[in-house]
Formats: C-alpha cells, sequence, structure tokens
C-alpha cells in the first residue's frame, strides 16, 4: 500500500510539473550606458525580477515540455533616470522557433520598442493582471509575452495565436488609461497599439497564414526534399501578392519582412537545380517588401548558408 501511494505522489508530481510548465525561456539584460550616477545594483535586482517575471509566470494553460519553451531576448536599454523611481527606456526584443530536424532556429520577432518607460523600486513586487491595469514595466512585460506566445503559435498551426494576441489586447486596452505612451492609437504608427491591431486585423490573416505555411510546411519540410520545399516557399510567396499594398507598409507587414528578409534569401539561395527559381523569388519579393530589396537583389548570387546550418545536428 505504501508502494502505491509512492508511485501516485510521483505520478503527481511529475503530471502537476508538466501541466504547469511555463511557456517562455526568455534572456533579460538591462543596461544603461550613457546614464550617469544610476544606480547599478538596483538594476541588477530589476533585471532579475523581470528575468523571472517572464519565465515564472503561467501565460497559458497549455502544457509546454522545458524543450518546447519559446527562446526569446528581452534588451533593455535605460536612456534616462529621475534619481528615484521613474525610467525612461527602450527595450529590443526577439523571439525564435527551431526548425524541424536541424540546430537552426527561426526568428519571429525582432522589435525595437523606443516608449519603454517604466516606474520601479527596489524591494516593490512586480504583480500582472492581464483584466486590470497594475503597473507600466508588468503591463509591458505581459504585452510582449502574450505577442511572443502568439506568434510561436501562428508558425505552428494556421492562425493559431489569436487568443493570445486578445490577451494582449485586454493588456493593451487596460493600459490605455494610464498615460503611458505606445498604448494607444495616436501615440505613433508602429506602437504596440498597431501592432496587436494589424495582428488581430482580419485584413492581414493572409499574412498570418503565410507565417504558418512558411515555417510548419516550408522552412520544416526542408530536410525531407530541399528543392521541392523552395519551390513550395516560392509558391506560398505568390499568394502574399493579393495582400493589400496599402497594407505593406503598416507595423506587422514591416517588423515581419525585416525580421525574415536575410533569411528568406539564405532560403531562395539553396540550389534547386532550377535556375529560374531565384529570379522568380527576387520578383514576387521585390513587389511584396520593396523596403528590402536590396537584401533581394543578392538572391543573384548569395551563398547557400542556411543548407549548411539546417544540415548541423
Amino acid at each position: 500500500m505504501k508502494r502505491y501511494c509512492l508511485l501516485v505522489f510521483c505520478f503527481s508530481l511529475i503530471f502537476n510539473s508538466s501541466t504547469h510548465a511555463q511557456e517562455l525561456n526568455a534572456r533579460v539584460q538591462i543596461l544603461a550606458p550613457t546614464v550617469p550616477n544610476i544606480d547599478k545594483r538596483n538594476l541588477e535586482v530589476l533585471q532579475k525580477i523581470v528575468r523571472e517575471f517572464l519565465n515564472n509566470n503561467k501565460w497559458t494553460t497549455e502544457t509546454y515540455t522545458p524543450q518546447e519553451r519559446i527562446e526569446c531576448n528581452f534588451v533593455i536599454t535605460i536612456t534616462d533616470w529621475d534619481g528615484n523611481s521613474a525610467y525612461k527606456a527602450e527595450a529590443q526584443l526577439q523571439s525564435s522557433r527551431p526548425v524541424y530536424g536541424s540546430a537552426y532556429n527561426s526568428t519571429l520577432l525582432n522589435l525595437s520598442d523606443k516608449d519603454f518607460d517604466f516606474n520601479y523600486t527596489e524591494g516593490q513586487a512586480l504583480d500582472f493582471s492581464d483584466q486590470n491595469f497594475i503597473s507600466n514595466l508588468s503591463s509591458l512585460l505581459g504585452y510582449y509575452a502574450y505577442t511572443i506566445i502568439g506568434l510561436d503559435k501562428d508558425s505552428f498551426s494556421r492562425l493559431g495565436g489569436t487568443n493570445s494576441f486578445k490577451k494582449a489586447l485586454n493588456v493593451l486596452n487596460n493600459a490605455q488609461t494610464s498615460g503611458n505612451k505606445g498604448w494607444k492609437a495616436f501615440d505613433g504608427l508602429r506602437n504596440r497599439y498597431w501592432l496587436n491591431e494589424n495582428l488581430l486585423n482580419k485584413g492581414f490573416e493572409e499574412l498570418r497564414a503565410f507565417i504558418y505555411d512558411y515555417h510548419y510546411n516550408g522552412l520544416d519540410r526542408l530536410q525531407e526534399n530541399t528543392p521541392r520545399g523552395v519551390k513550395k516557399m516560392i509558391t506560398l510567396l505568390g499568394g502574399l501578392k493579393q495582400m493589400d499594398k496599402q497594407k505593406v507598409g503598416s507595423i506587422f507587414p514591416n517588423f515581419y519582412f525585416s525580421t525574415k528578409a536575410d533569411e528568406v534569401v539564405n532560403v531562395f539561395s539553396i540550389p534547386t537545380g532550377d535556375p529560374s527559381d531565384k529570379l522568380k523569388a527576387y520578383n514576387l519579393l521585390s513587389e511584396i517588401d520593396p523596403a528590402n530589396i536590396n537584401k533581394y537583389e543578392s538572391l543573384k548570387q548569395a551563398a547557400p548558408t542556411l543548407q549548411q546550418e539546417l544540415k548541423k545536428n
């Protein structure tokens, strides 16, 4: 009987551990290279608290194994400090997902937030609710946690990140009453409001569906049959030609194509045996993403570096 109880207890521990495994594996840096006399110890404490907040909170009800946790980076650069608790800051945010059967990680998010301002006093608890505004720092971190999870889900299932983007919308709506910048439409054209608006806008569902097809039906399948995989991805690009050209300059397409441009060049530089593939890819990309045309020009002679990465195990 004792042995049975012990087995049940151990199983319960394993089950609960896996059921409540967190979603993010975030690396956090907080820097202040140009701010004189700033309290370095306070920054170290803050860095630890932010990292633990992102990694220890449970952002969804789903099960994530340690290997499934989403790799992400938060680099927060303090630009001004009032000598007390108020910090002006910028943040560089990045997330990635693994490519099946390889050691290569594909970047999903690479975004700069110029209005990452917050207040923090050493010893202060970093509390959060997606139903109420508590502090700008926890709202910023919660908003981007949901956004990162949503983009990751979009890359594994068609429009799979919608619920996470809706949670980010709740955070955004609550934070609009705080008076902090970046949460409202009139705060700028490329801020948190417009990013979330784009991600939930039906006009961008085609781009979100492309994220799934590109990663799950494209990159994840390159190992199986590389030439066929590259041709499949050219076909996927062709579907984006129908996207409203007025939407190309919006924040979501802009940051997404800026994030993926180098990788896309490497993908379409992989030899397929068909000399016309590179030209087809170039013609499509130059029409869909003219902002990065200089990078796509290199398709004519780019080395197949991604192919080398995909072969690593």
